[in-house]
């Protein structure tokens, strides 16, 4: 089962490479990583979509990471109500005749032509892992050249307004 993990650590040299590493050695597959600095200083937020096996798999991986040097708080947000988002650019092969329908394809993803050049489109697409594997795929008969995700980045909604 995937699941979604966020740990908030301190920004220092060697933190990514030792949470991979304990990740690697229990065998834990890594679907995406993102992270990026936080608006407290020294700090960043690392987003994790692991594949594991049970509950307990979740249970155990989130008392090896809150072991961790520069490691502050861990969670396992899967179940939770969280805004989660992915950027994706694509490539596509485009021709003259092909151009025009492609744009009127991705038109309802909302998404942003980033690059056009004659034989291909570069195109942008941020939402859910579903919208931008749905864009993917509606786009892949015309030919995709590239693709590059960023991965999910996540955090839990906030219910105190409601």
């Amino acid at each position: 089962m995937r699941h979604i993990i966020t740990a908030t650590v301190e920004d220092a040299s060697g933190v990514l490479n030792r949470i991979t590493g304990l990740l690697a050695r229990r065998s834990f597959n890594i679907e995406s990583i993102t992270v990026g600095k936080t608006t407290k200083e020294g700090i960043s937020k690392m987003t994790f979509v692991v594949d594991l096996d049970s509950a307990n798999s979740a249970e155990q991986l989130i008392k090896q990471l809150n072991k961790q040097i520069h490691v502050l708080k861990v969670n396992d947000i899967t179940h939770q109500d969280i805004v989660a988002r992915e950027l994706a650019l694509i490539k596509v092969k485009t021709s003259k005749t092909s151009r025009a329908e492609i744009q009127s394809l991705i038109e309802p993803f909302r998404t942003r032509i980033l690059d056009v050049a004659r034989n291909s489109i570069t195109i942008e697409v941020t939402g859910g892992l579903s919208k931008v594997d749905a864009l993917i795929n509606l786009v892949k008969p015309f030919g995709i050249i590239e693709v590059s995700r960023t991965g999910l980045t996540a955090f839990v909604r906030d219910t105190s307004s409601k």
